[in-house]
């Protein structure tokens, strides 16, 4: 018995994860570039007064940063989905939640204005 693929355990159509892939590296551009700030959660919702006390800019460059992290393991998964064993799913997987938590310190600590 071979061992399986992230090919070979993939179900769908294959049309999905590009299309995904694209949807999140416009979004990271957009983040990079300093604009974008009704995107993120919490930030978008808080109230001026709390929005004072972040660098808008910083922050959304901060969010931009780790999506384009995850955009390119995804590009990742894609491009080597029929050599990746399985198992790599899980890799990426814990990949992801390690750059959500580095976004969300970072956020707090970096994003944040010094007086504030």
């Amino acid at each position: 018995m071979k061992n399986q693929t992230l090919a070979d355990v993939s179900t769908g159509p294959d049309w999905v994860l590009p299309v995904i892939i694209l949807i999140f590296a416009l979004l990271s551009i957009l983040l990079l570039s300093g604009k974008g700030g009704w995107l993120i959660a919490g930030y978008n919702t808080a109230p001026k007064e709390e929005k004072e006390k972040y660098n808008e800019k910083r922050l959304c460059r901060i969010c931009g940063a780790g999506m384009a992290a995850v955009t390119g393991l995804m590009v990742i998964m894609e491009v080597f989905e029929d050599r990746l064993p399985a198992s790599s799913a899980h890799a990426f997987g814990a990949a992801v939640v390690v750059i959500c938590v580095i976004m969300v310190v970072l956020g707090n600590t970096a994003g944040r204005n010094k007086k504030g």
